[in-house]
């Protein structure tokens, strides 16, 4: 499994690619250093040692030498930043996809995905990869070449210590494999018990008011406890496991080197290693073993990120729910042209259909309420509507253009949403207003917001439209908020609005004045209203009611007159005829 995800990692990110080929080459160049700087010393040691030379003739190879410590450390400066480069771009490039993909190509969550969960890959687990593009993949590529550079360069010295070194290399890898399977089991375990960590204790901030409410906020406090136990230990065995593989590094190269050692002194007693190309080989045994180790350490530290991988590829392998042309058209008007829902069916992965055979019209300027009981699949066709799903079968249309044959960002500029419960973000109010208009002057937000009926609130804030709200600002009520999202749609001028049961958490004068609001956004755009509040829905130019077997589906016009419609049997289904 890991095996796999580091390739499938590998391949899709191209931006590591040129940093790890720069890493390569500064490996082969620093092995070079490495063998150089051993051969050097060892030189200017028996120089001095063995053969009494003079400081004169080894100024040279002093200077050769100091040459090449500055070098060396200059390489490795230049290996740490290539990863950090390489560790920085991968890292926008996956959080960028996973954004676009989240936000742009698959809007909302599937069924089976949980937002703690998803948090956890985004943030923790992109991170991680941090160490995986910065530590591990250059301690990989110094482990191929510097061993190997080391051997060629020892194989003519003392051909013994070149065998046991490239002998003992194999065992130490076959260690490191069983460390590491071990320690890969580990490191997923312990990120399974973050991501549920993760996942629960978003759940419970969410329902604090509940769970006060019925009195289970102490239940909740110990099966948080319980998780982060879990956590807790998960993490010791996964450290357990990393102690362990130092230790057996370190052992295996303690004893390789002391093999390296005794041969050399054998051969040194018995005459048949000179003193210089002994010392060599022993000063280059530490750093063929070094690279390996660092490999090791490395893994360990890089462990969270590949356990993070597969959560990152499973969101980027989900097919998005809607895909661009490669040659979109031109994104018409509602408000000149009529948007139909034409033989639509749509259902979600794993679930019965939630529409089947729809019709719909919704002719240009129109101001259409959509009722019908929870489950119909009012929503479905909001999110139709907006392009945030595309139909199963059938086609939605604005004019004669199929809405899959415009870009979804076009299309979305002609359209608002008021969702049933508004997000704010923690800003300022302003900066909420325009949301979708973030450069529009502060007198077109001001008028926006009191056309949604913010005007008594804008007197009550200390900085007016300046004044912070969201976390760590000022709460607004459900009123207030919703009031919000209706001066986004005013800000943003849109053709076609969609509202999503707008007045379903409000008090009757609340939602009262909320509805003057909608009415007063319905001059001159087309409007699709979903609502089970009928006395809001008796404001709009025609009502069509959505059943969850609509055989019949009735019409509704101002003051109450009722007309006949037609709709498939088998599911939700929809024609209008006026």
């Amino acid at each position: 499994m890991s095996e796999r995800h580091d390739r499938r990692l590998l391949r899709e990110s191209a931006a590591a690619r040129p940093h790890l080929a720069v890493a390569g080459a500064i490996g082969v160049v620093a092995a070079v250093a490495t063998v150089a700087q051993a051969a050097l010393l060892a030189h200017i040691i028996a120089g001095a040692a063995f053969r009494h030379e003079t400081l004169s003739r080894l100024t040279g190879s002093i200077v050769a030498l100091l040459g090449v410590f500055v070098a060396r450390a200059l390489l490795s400066g230049g290996f740490e930043l290539s990863g950090r480069l390489a560790a920085f771009r991968v890292l926008s490039e996956l959080r960028n996809r996973l954004v676009r993909r989240l936000l742009i190509e698959r809007p909302g969550l599937r069924p089976d995905e949980r937002t703690g969960e998803l948090a956890a890959v985004a943030v923790q687990g992109v991170d991680a990869l941090e160490s995986y593009f910065a530590g591990y993949l250059p301690s990989f590529v110094m482990a191929l070449v510097v061993p190997a550079a080391i051997l060629i360069w020892v194989a003519p010295l003392d051909l013994a210590a070149a065998v046991i070194l490239a002998v003992t290399i194999p065992v130490l890898v076959g260690f490191m494999v069983l460390i590491g399977v071990g320690a890969d089991s580990a490191t997923r375990r312990r990120w399974q018990s973050l991501s549920l960590l993760s996942s629960h204790f978003l759940d419970v901030v969410r329902g604090l008011e509940t769970l006060r409410a019925y009195r289970r906020e102490g239940a909740q406090a110990e099966i948080l406890a319980g998780v982060g136990d879990r956590y807790r230990r998960e993490t010791m065995g996964t450290l357990r496991v990393a102690f362990l593989s130092a230790l057996v590094l370190e052992l295996c190269a303690m004893l390789g080197i002391a093999l390296v050692a005794a041969t050399i002194g054998v051969q040194l007693t018995a005459g048949n290693l000179t003193f210089e190309a002994g010392l060599t080989v022993l000063l280059l045994a530490p750093e063929l073993y070094d690279p390996l180790r660092q490999v090791g350490q490395q893994f360990h530290a890089a462990a969270d990120g590949l356990a993070a991988v597969g959560g990152i590829l499973n969101v980027l392998d989900r097919p998005p729910a809607i895909a661009d042309p490669d040659a979109p058209a031109t994104a018409p008007d509602p408000r000149l042209e009529p948007v139909r829902i034409a033989c639509v069916s749509f259902g979600y992965p794993g679930r019965p259909p939630v529409l089947s055979d729809l019709d719909l019209n919704l002719e240009p300027c129109e101001f259409v309420a959509l009722i019908g009981p929870s489950g119909a699949g009012k929503s479905t066709v909001a999110a139709l509507l907006l392009r945030l799903l595309d139909p199963s079968s059938g086609r939605v249309r604005c004019g004669e253009i199929d809405l899959r044959d415009l870009r979804a960002e076009d299309w979305r500029r002609r359209t608002a949403w008021v969702p049933q419960r508004t997000q704010l973000f923690t800003a300022t109010l302003a900066e909420n207003i325009a949301l979708a208009v973030p450069d529009a002057a502060p007198a077109r937000i001001e008028q926006a917001a009191r056309q949604a009926g913010l005007g008594e609130l804008l007197g009550s804030l200390p900085a007016g439209l300046d004044t912070r709200v969201g976390d760590g600002g000022r709460r607004l009520s459900g009123g207030e908020a919703q009031r919000v999202a209706l001066a986004r749609a005013f800000l943003s001028d849109a053709s076609l609005v969609v509202l999503d049961e707008p007045t379903a958490n409000l008090d009757a004068d609340t939602a009262a004045a909320v509805g003057e609001a909608i009415v007063e956004l319905a001059h001159g755009r087309s409007m699709l209203l979903i609502t089970h509040d009928r006395r809001l829905a008796e404001r709009a130019d025609r009502t069509v009611e959505l059943g969850r077997s609509a055989s019949h589906a009735t019409l509704t016009a101002p003051g109450g007159t009722t007309s006949g419609g037609t709709g498939s049997t088998g599911g939700t289904g929809v024609v209008v005829t006026v």
